[in-house]
């Protein structure tokens, strides 16, 4: 991430297609928290769009189970798909914990974040904080140069210092740039893409876009595709004007599509079917 406006991410709220993706964004999440159905049962949505935002996580991350085995599923430790899956549960359920400590201090959220889903995976001294210099990094998704430990820790700062003084920005563009700048750093030995995308999400919902957490960007994500999701972010990681543009609108489209979810499942509850 680099600009030298003196609002960075306001900044790139106004890039080409940039303002187009807000404002489609906005209007898809206003429909949806309209639906008849979340003025009684909003807490059921928010507990499915829980459900599928986490399967497609850990689908991102190799583990493609389909909705019903999540569902089912009572022990996810064993094979390695199934800790992924359990990870991806474990960080939904602990978003929506961290919002307070968020606004004041994402690094420890992060720190949490990491300890979540390693639940143990980890030796004891790589959990929940940056990786040293030489430690190696399990994830196979995302091969873009790998910055060394004193740049995480430098960028890591930037991007606290940048969520702590907030701004103008809208929810989509922070969202994006947090979500794209730790899936680039990826500080921690493991599970990168689960903890960026969770953070994503946690921005959503503490930027007041998404307060009841029912438009899981994770189900578009990976609806769009691995290819898809690698491609867009490529474009963060290459720092253009249009890269960065490109990975926004990718991540606007996912929470529509997250939003497409949501809204599937409140007709179903409307017609008595979930």
């Amino acid at each position: 991430m680099s600009t030298t406006a003196s609002d960075p991410l306001a900044a790139l709220g106004s890039l080409p297609g940039v303002p187009d993706a807000v404002d489609s964004v906005r209007k898809a999440v206003d429909r949806v928290y309209g639906h008849r159905v979340m003025r009684r049962r909003s807490n059921e949505v928010t507990a499915e769009a829980a459900l599928r935002g986490s399967r497609g996580s850990a689908a991102l991350a190799g583990a493609d189970w389909n909705l019903e085995e999540v569902r089912r599923r009572t022990d996810f430790s064993g094979e390695d798909e199934a800790r992924t899956v359990g990870a991806a549960l474990r960080l939904t359920a602990e978003a929506g914990q961290l919002l307070s400590i968020w606004r004041q201090s994402p690094l420890r959220v992060l720190a949490r974040l990491h300890l979540v889903a390693a639940g143990g995976a980890a030796p004891d001294d790589a959990v929940g904080r940056p990786r040293l210099a030489g430690e190696a990094v399990d994830e196979p998704l995302i091969e873009a140069p790998l910055p060394g430990a004193e740049e995480v820790a430098g960028r890591l700062e930037g991007l606290s210092q940048l969520i702590i003084a907030g701004g103008s920005a809208p929810a989509l563009v922070t969202a994006a740039v947090v979500h794209g700048e730790l899936l680039a750093l990826r500080p921690f030995g493991s599970h990168n893409g689960l903890v960026a995308r969770t953070a994503e999400r946690i921005v959503l919902i503490g930027s007041g876009l998404d307060p009841k957490s029912i438009c899981p960007a994770e189900v578009g994500h990976a609806e769009q595709g691995r290819a898809a999701y690698v491609a867009a972010f490529e474009g963060y990681t290459a720092g253009t004007p249009e890269g960065m543009a490109a990975w926004i609108t990718h991540c606007g489209r996912s929470i529509e599509l997250g939003v497409r979810e949501s809204t599937a499942v409140c007709e179903a509850l409307q017609r008595g079917a979930a």
